[in-house]
């Protein structure tokens, strides 16, 4: 329907900027998002000789697995930029790429990996001081805006709250629901299963779907473990595992002073909305739908949560709610300051004002409620 335009990620600029600083630049983040065509875009519009090591070719895995300098002189030869792809899948691959950074101070290191955890296990320790580290996430609103202007940005919201904003779903939105069939079916496991030795699949279909229907509302380890059939230390663990493969991202409740405060609890989403209606397998249009409101907060807040990781903002973020049910969806706290946000999909129902409970306690910089009619401006 619509004609979308090479999009630029937002990172470019960042890491084009940080080149050849003698630090490895690791870009992590899920399957698909686009981490090697980042990488590839970055070396196509540089005049530098490239090694590109693919880790799915076990010659390179030998190659790279316990590597000494002088193999590694040898591989590098006179090439300027080592692109290695999916690094999660060498073991030990920190120290290796320690000897790089150490022993080629000359040679830009390009490493991504699909998952936080391999890579963070394997690379955190040796490469401390030696690395500039980025997520990449799925289009962002931003990005989208920057390469196809205000309008696109308005008429594919809708689009965008069903069938998400991968690269590949939003260039190809005619194959859309098969393109997230499989992105949710094998995507989702592969790295999970292969790491945990998770001898049980079926259980972490379960869990995706009890969490998929669960966006937006308070989530009990124990209750969704007595749902699936497990105990909730398993609950816990696979939410983590989930978590380290950027597929969902855990709101914890904002607790500080107010007695009645809830502390201890959660609420999950997804990273993507098409993921997430993978996961239920609901591509249905929102007119017909009964869950909008929940599909509007998990857009806007894993959306805003792109926005601060590129623009470089460490605010912390949470929920609030206290045990006589006055809540605030989503709340940012930096340097002791508030953001608070109402997320209303509808912005006709009914008059929204924040609990006196909070902004009497707290120091409130900006409190918005956030509709379709000016999300936007929120998430540049």
């Amino acid at each position: 329907k619509h004609l979308i335009n090479m999009i630029k990620r937002q990172l470019q600029d960042i890491i084009e900027n940080r080149l050849f600083q003698r630090k490895a630049i690791v870009l992590i983040g899920a399957r698909q998002v686009g981490k090697s065509t980042l990488f590839q875009t970055i070396v196509d519009g540089n005049d530098k000789k490239t090694l590109f090591l693919d880790c799915d070719d076990p010659e390179v895995r030998e190659t790279l697995t316990n590597a000494n300098t002088t193999e590694l002189k040898l591989l590098i030869a006179d090439n300027n930029i080592v692109f290695i792809d999916e690094a999660q899948r060498i073991e030990n691959i920190g120290l290796t790429l320690k000897i790089i950074t150490d022993r080629f101070p000359e040679c830009q290191l390009l490493v991504t990996g699909s998952s936080a955890f391999d890579l963070s296990n394997n690379i955190n320790e040796p490469l401390t001081g030696r690395k500039y580290e980025y997520n990449l996430f799925p289009i962002s609103t931003n990005e989208l805006l920057k390469s196809n202007g205000l309008l696109f940005v308005k008429q594919s919201l809708e689009s965008r709250l069903i069938y998400g904003s991968y690269p590949d779903v939003l260039t190809n939105q005619q194959n859309a629901k098969e393109l997230l069939m499989n992105l949710s079916s094998s995507y989702l496991y592969k790295d999970i299963l292969k790491l945990e030795n998770i001898r049980k699949p079926e259980l972490l279909d379960k869990l995706l779907v009890a969490l998929a229907l669960q966006v937006g509302s308070e989530v009990s380890y124990n209750e969704v473990g007595q749902t699936i059939g497990t105990d909730s230390k398993t609950v816990e663990k696979y939410i983590g595992l989930l978590e380290r493969c950027f597929v969902i991202f855990r709101l914890n409740a904002f607790s500080r002073n107010v007695r009645t405060e809830l502390k201890k609890s959660k609420k999950i989403f997804f990273y993507d909305n098409g993921i997430r209606n993978a996961i239920i397998q609901n591509f249905s249009l929102l007119a017909l739908r009964n869950d909008k409101g929940a599909l509007w907060e998990n857009f806007f807040i894993s959306e805003r949560i792109k926005r601060n990781h590129y623009s470089g903002c460490f605010a912390r973020v949470y929920f609030w709610r206290t045990s006589e049910k006055q809540e605030i969806d989503y709340i940012e706290e930096e340097n002791g300051k508030f953001r608070i946000f109402e997320l209303k999909a509808n912005p006709s129902k009914g008059k929204t004002s924040f609990p006196s409970t909070f902004t009497n306690n707290y120091n409130i910089e900006q409190s918005v409620v956030i509709t379709p009619d000016n999300y936007i401006e929120y998430l540049i």
